[in-house]
């Protein structure tokens, strides 16, 4: 900064400044009146008429014409005013003249030292510049130790998961060797070998050399923990051998350790397949003797008094008593022809009696208790569906069968029972002459159908299926026998024909009752066209005895009597053949 020359106090020095100061403050002025333009610049009318407009709106040119100043002498006043203020500006600024040297030499020092500052901010931020690209180096350091810290824990990780997954450890040895296979401690320790034989198998194929270190260990452990697994199962399958035993304790047993067998697949399949065949061989004498035995001992228990060949609707005979269709037994007795038509309450049998507790032959033969067929075919099918639904769950569970493969290896075990229950139910059948007692089996079978179903066991649908229609041949058999029997009626032979409903009606009535009320929940069309054939052959049988009588009302009191039992048991029954009947009332009438 330069140097301020020293002020003069001679009156020529402040003369000088006078003139100037006067000099500027008229240029202040001039240029306020925007006169300031150099005189020798061309104005023109109209630019001067301009300005003067222009310069008539400034503040001091109104207020000198509003107050009619003289301009000469207000200028003279402004010059003496501007004077005074000069002089004492140039007072003021002498008496300053120190503070303005003070200030000049701060200025100078504060020059020098904002110079210094300057000089140590560059030197500041070229040290930033360095620390930052050391920062920057660090950060790309540490991002790449970073990145080798994961990889390294990763691997780590990995490594130890494999390491943890191979070794074996001495409490599992132990375990293994001495603790009992129905202990929980086996059980999880089993598992835990289980995996570990299958993840060094998985990196066998790997070629993993860390394997073969615990190889022959595993090995090891894998053939004992498979001998006292099937040594456990083979005992508990033994058990279904003794006698009077409870199937489903050892069966429970299995299932509670149902991961034994699958150890076994998985690692030994010979072995599982050897426990497999022993089940089915074991299980399969089991069920047969158990069935075979049941079987015999409940057919001692049937009703002594049974239908015969001779017990047809058409027989010329009347029964000894009138055994009403109303009857109140729980156990209903054969005991004349009339109730081999009747159903009475024999169908308890599918309603309360269903799903019954099976009968016991011991204890019914000490209390002398006999009954019809119907129940003891219910025992016997009830105990079977109850066997072979538990079995059938606890197969596919146990053995881990799917829908495919389940159905086979239940066939295995049931199929010798199925055969001789079949047998059996033939050997009956083909001597039985009791429609109702037959119809009652189907429906049996029809009902338990629906329970296997529910029972999510549909593998007994085949073998009901085959038991129904043994029963519908023998039935379409003694229909036919009893069709034939009402053809074969001579009315002309009777001794004498009342006008009161005639027996065989009678008999017809409460059989077609007993078939329809039957048939209600269940329909077989097969039975429903057999009954119908009957119902034809009833209803001509009626004509030819009506036309026995000589008078024309004899023969319709006769037709409508026998109409009317008939439609009187249907309408107690509720049947929907009532209004078919009304129907051939009408026709006849």
């Amino acid at each position: 900064m330069a140097t301020e020359e020293p002020f003069h106090t001679d009156n020529t020095d402040l003369g000088d400044l006078e003139s100037e100061q006067l000099y500027l403050e008229a240029a202040n002025i001039l240029q306020k009146l925007q006169l300031d333009k150099p005189v020798d610049e061309e104005w023109s009318l109209d630019d001067m008429e301009a300005h003067i407009e222009e310069n008539l709106q400034d503040q001091f040119v109104q207020e000198a014409l509003t107050q009619d100043i003289d301009l000469a002498q207000y200028s003279e006043q402004i010059q003496e005013k501007l004077q005074i203020h000069e002089k004492a500006f140039v007072q003021d600024f002498i008496g300053e003249t120190n503070n303005i040297a003070n200030l000049h030499i701060q200025i100078s020092s504060c020059d020098k030292i904002l110079e210094s500052m300057d000089h140590m901010l560059r030197n500041f931020q070229n040290n930033l510049a360095n620390i930052s690209n050391e920062i920057r180096h660090l950060q790309q350091y540490s991002a790449e130790l970073n990145i080798k810290k994961k990889n390294r824990e990763l691997v780590r990780g990995q490594l130890s998961q494999v390491v943890d997954e191979m070794v074996v450890p001495q409490s599992m040895i132990q375990i293994i060797m001495d603790v009992p296979v129905t202990e929980r401690q086996f059980l999880e320790q089993l598992h835990e070998l289980s995996h570990k034989i299958k993840f060094v198998k998985e990196q066998s194929f790997h070629d993993a050399i860390a394997c073969q270190d615990v190889q022959e260990v595993l090995e090891k452990l894998r053939i004992k923990t498979i001998s006292k697994i099937r040594e456990f199962i083979l005992q508990k399958i033994y058990q279904f051998r003794k006698p009077m035993t409870n199937y489903e304790v050892p069966q429970n047993a299995l299932l509670r350790n149902r991961f034994f067998y699958e150890f076994l697949l998985t690692n030994d399949r010979q072995i599982a397949d050897e426990i497999r065949r022993e089940y089915i061989d074991t299980l399969s004498k089991v069920y047969f003797s158990y069935f075979k035995a049941y079987s015999t001992k409940l057919i001692k228990l049937q009703l002594d008094e049974k239908a015969d060949k001779d017990d047809l609707l058409g027989a010329d005979d009347r029964p000894r008593s009138n055994i009403s269709f109303f009857s109140t037994s729980t156990r209903p007795h054969l005991k004349h022809r009339a109730t081999v038509f009747s159903l009475g309450n024999r169908d308890c049998v599918l309603k309360q009696e269903l799903e019954a507790p099976i009968i016991v032959p011991h204890a019914q033969q000490k209390a002398e208790i006999k009954y019809p067929y119907e129940y003891l075919f219910r025992s016997e099918q009830y105990a079977l569906l109850d066997n072979c639904c538990r079995e059938y769950l606890f197969l596919c569970d146990f053995f881990m069968l799917n829908n495919r493969s389940a159905p086979d290896f239940f066939m295995e075990i049931f199929e010798k029972t199925f055969k001789l229950l079949q047998k059996n139910f033939e050997t009956y059948i083909s001597d039985s002459y009791d429609p109702i007692s037959i119809l009652l089996c189907i429906h049996l079978l029809y009902r338990y159908q629906v329970i296997a179903n529910k029972r999510n066991v549909p593998i007994l649908n085949r073998f009901h299926e085959i038991l129904i229609h043994i029963c519908e041949n023998r039935f379409e058999i003694i229909m036919k026998a009893n069709i034939d029997s009402v053809q074969r009626v001579e009315p002309h032979k009777f001794s004498s024909i009342e006008l009161n409903p005639h027996f065989i009606v009678r008999r017809y009535a409460e059989f077609s009752g007993a078939v329809t009320r039957l048939n209600e929940e269940f329909s077989n069309e097969r039975i429903s066209t057999l009954m119908t054939r009957l119902q034809v052959e009833i209803l001509t049988l009626i004509i030819r005895m009506a036309n026995e009588f000589p008078q024309r009302k004899e023969q319709l009191i006769f037709i409508i009597n026998n109409y009317d039992l008939i439609l009187s048991v249907l309408t107690v029954r509720k049947l929907k053949y009532y209004l078919f009947c009304h129907y051939h009332i009408d026709c006849n009438i």
